[in-house]
């Protein structure tokens, strides 16, 4: 039924929306295409199984604990690979980017093997799994309740940080110009620091999110959905918080409703069929600003 492939494309594109936002922030702040971002979004669901499995830690605290990781793992990516070549080519950083994303992929493969694993189900709410709502043909359950209401939640707080603080204020500056930015005082390092943590910890919700709803996870899942989650900045307008999730959001229906309608094997090729006519049409994404270059 449409409404429950509806359904079914707005808890997928919700996710793209977390994973996006993560690309565009670090991209408004610094025009850096962080591929290695979707292995943070990988490294969130392992580091969630990890403190369950190995810590018996409970859900909801391992699922801080797996963000606080990832955003720590953020910042060292940032600071190792990124930092050294800030006044590099672009082309040299995105190599560098890609290799990181090669790296995380394979070190991922070492520590928990090559195989897709399920999410330990145990540790999961069984709660979750019951039905919260019944509209005629539509089932949701408790699962997409979780998932709407934390996106959601991330997504509205993202913006008041972005928009409301001296740190989201900062991070503003420099996405305008940062060389003014730094000659009025502000610390550039810490806020391109704040901003890879903030979009790390956004990025392993999405993996956390993905592998209890989907029950599997393996090393190369990040590639995929980066992959989608990139599309999806770009259609949102690349740069553009509320673009991303909008971006996110028109993905993922668009995918639903290609498996539901057209065939599950093409429904990637519906997906970014829709992305590239809104880039044909308007090439600087829904909520993207053209640009108008001065001679």
């Amino acid at each position: 039924m449409l409404e429950q492939q509806l359904v079914n494309g707005l808890t997928l594109g919700v996710i793209y929306a977390l994973i996006a936002v993560g690309y565009t922030m670090v991209y408004g702040v610094i025009e850096l295409i962080n591929f290695a971002h979707g292995e943070i979004y990988m490294f969130g669901a392992f580091f969630c199984t990890t403190f369950i499995g190995a810590m018996g830690v409970p859900f909801y605290l391992a699922i801080i604990l797996a963000m606080a990781a990832a955003s720590l793992m953020g910042v060292l990516i940032e600071y190792v690979a990124y930092k050294p070549l800030r006044s590099s080519h672009r082309l040299a950083v995105l190599i560098t980017a890609i290799g990181m994303s090669i790296f995380l992929q394979n070190l991922a493969m070492i520590i928990w093997g090559s195989r897709p694993r399920p999410f330990i189900q145990e540790a999961v709410p069984a709660y979750l799994s019951e039905t919260a709502v019944r509209l005629g043909d539509v089932t949701l359950t408790w699962l997409h309740v979780f998932i709407f209401a934390v996106t959601f939640s991330m997504m509205i707080g993202l913006n008041l940080i972005i928009n409301r603080t001296k740190i989201g204020t900062a991070m503003r500056a420099l996405a305008q110009n940062r060389t003014a930015a730094q000659l009025m005082g502000i610390n550039v390092n810490a806020v391109i620091s704040f901003t890879f943590a903030l979009g790390s910890s956004l990025g392993a919700m999405a993996g956390i999110l993905v592998a209890v709803y989907y029950n599997s996870m393996y090393p190369t899942m990040g590639y995929v959905a980066g992959v989608k989650a990139f599309a999806a900045a770009v259609l949102g307008g690349i740069g553009s918080v509320p673009g991303a999730m909008l971006g996110g959001i028109v993905l993922g229906v668009a995918e639903a409703l290609g498996a539901g309608y057209v065939s599950s094997l093409y429904r990637d090729g519906v997906a970014y069929a829709v992305m590239i006519a809104v880039i044909i049409f308007r090439p600087s994404g829904i909520l993207g600003k053209a640009v108008v270059d001065k001679a």
